[in-house]
């Protein structure tokens, strides 16, 4: 039954991508999936560029979630879901954002109970903020300067025997001015004490940065990780795509290109292709191109959007991988939104829905995903479900009163508490947060 049972799934995973229109919006891997919606906070939701990482954890220990989120001026704000009484803590305003949208929460549990919230102070140093008292988010919080690398987007994550990674982008240019502006790395910081003491991922290896190039003819020199995720396994997958000023010169963010795929493995600190090829302890310009592309994009597009956009997903069935992103291209209407599979050879790439701006995915079951996407200016989250990395179909639709910005899976969640919905503050400036704060779980049976 066994054997027969892989081969079912292995001829599966050899079908063509297709999209698969439902006639059933709610009806999911095993039934009917019906969301509870509540709203912890109500206006307090500043514009964020937070990526689908680190958002939020359940103490299995204390009985509670954890969430973390933007407000006001971008300072950092946690809230706690005692699942026993079934109540939401007021906000707790835990550190300063400095008011820019780079500078939003990221938020992991160290092994001794404490939480821990990062901050990549944009383009300037990597800050910690520690929870008074492990298994509370209340009281003051104290803060530690980790870095000082010109840090910008961190991405922590917890490994099972307690070791902290946070990986962020280094602007290089602001440490040394002869550096292009658009030289941006990836490197991480390793602590295996709580967040006591930290360690760069340069002392480690050797090298410079983690990710990255210096001298790509293009000048796409930045990285821009989409998502970081951590398996139960270890492994750690990510996904990423290029930006810098083109052939026109150096430049920030003026364009991106194409999209890349590799993991990483925090106990030889080794990244891997998703053929299993060991790239070592740095990826480079060569590797990338030769070994992570998972599909090439034009390196101009019409009116100057960005493309693809910054934040990209990335899952894997049955140890396959597979990426989500999208486009925007004015001179051919909505957002594109593609699946990008690997089939064991290479990728293979489809558009499986318009219109959408895919947020976050969280595992169903061992070969079922489920989507969180939102519509441009329009409330409500919708969910879709990609099983095998190969079929999309609609699942359900989640009522938000006002339109969201941010989606990020809780880690380890448990229900009602599963993902946090960030609003949309309606307008770009961080001192104007007018967002609600919504948690979304699926509800008991």
């Amino acid at each position: 039954m066994t054997r027969l049972l892989r081969g079912v799934m292995s001829a599966v995973l050899l079908l063509p991508l297709i999209a698969v229109p439902s006639a059933h919006a709610t009806a999911d891997a095993r039934g009917k999936a019906e969301f509870a919606v509540t709203t912890t906070a109500t206006n307090v939701a500043a514009r964020s560029d937070r990526r689908p990482v680190a958002g939020g954890v359940h103490d299995r220990e204390a009985g509670k979630t954890f969430i973390s989120w933007a407000g006001r001026y971008e300072d950092s704000y946690v809230q706690s879901y005692d699942h026993r009484g079934a109540t939401w803590s007021a906000p707790n305003r835990i550190a300063d954002g400095d008011s820019d949208a780079h500078n939003y929460p990221t938020l992991v549990q160290a092994r001794d109970g404490h939480l821990l919230v990062f901050r990549g102070m944009h383009n300037v140093e990597l800050r910690m903020s520690r929870s008074p008292r492990p298994h509370s988010a209340d009281g003051v919080w104290e803060e530690t300067v980790i870095s000082k690398n010109a840090a910008t987007y961190p991405m922590p994550f917890v490994t099972r025997d307690g070791t902290i990674y946070v990986f962020f982008r280094e602007t290089t240019g602001d440490l040394d001015p002869t550096v292009p502006t658009d030289t941006r790395p990836m490197l991480y910081v390793v602590s295996k004490d709580n967040g006591r003491t930290w360690k760069t991922s340069t002392e480690l290896t050797g090298h410079r940065f983690a990710i990255g190039s210096t001298s790509r003819a293009d000048n796409m020199n930045e990285i821009y990780i989409g998502q970081l995720r951590l398996e139960d396994s270890g492994r750690v997958r990510i996904v990423y795509t290029l930006a810098g000023g083109g052939p026109e010169g150096n430049k920030h963010d003026r364009y991106h290109r194409n999209v890349y795929y590799v993991s990483f493995d925090p106990g030889n600190l080794h990244f891997y292709s998703a053929s299993g090829r060991d790239l070592g302890t740095q990826v480079d310009d060569a590797d990338q191109e030769q070994h992570l592309k998972v599909a090439e994009t034009p390196l101009t597009i019409p009116g100057g959007v960005k493309s693809p956009d910054y934040i990209q997903l990335v899952g894997a069935t049955l140890g396959r991988p597979f990426v989500l992103w999208f486009m925007g291209d004015p001179d051919l209407g909505p957002l594109r939104n593609h699946m990008s599979t690997w089939n064991g050879r290479s990728w293979e790439t489809r558009e499986v829905a318009r219109g959408l701006r895919t947020r976050e995915v969280e595992p169903v079951d061992p070969v079922t995903w489920r989507v969180y996407a939102t519509e441009d200016g329009k409330p409500n989250v919708t969910t879709y479900l990609v099983r095998f990395g190969r079929t999309w179909t609609q699942e359900a639709v989640i009522p938000t009163a006002k339109p969201v910005q941010r989606v990020e899976v809780v880690q380890n969640f448990r229900d009602p508490a599963r993902a946090i919905f960030s609003g949309e503050s309606s307008q770009r400036d961080v001192a104007v947060a007018d967002g609600d704060i919504t948690v979304a779980g699926l509800r008991r049976r």
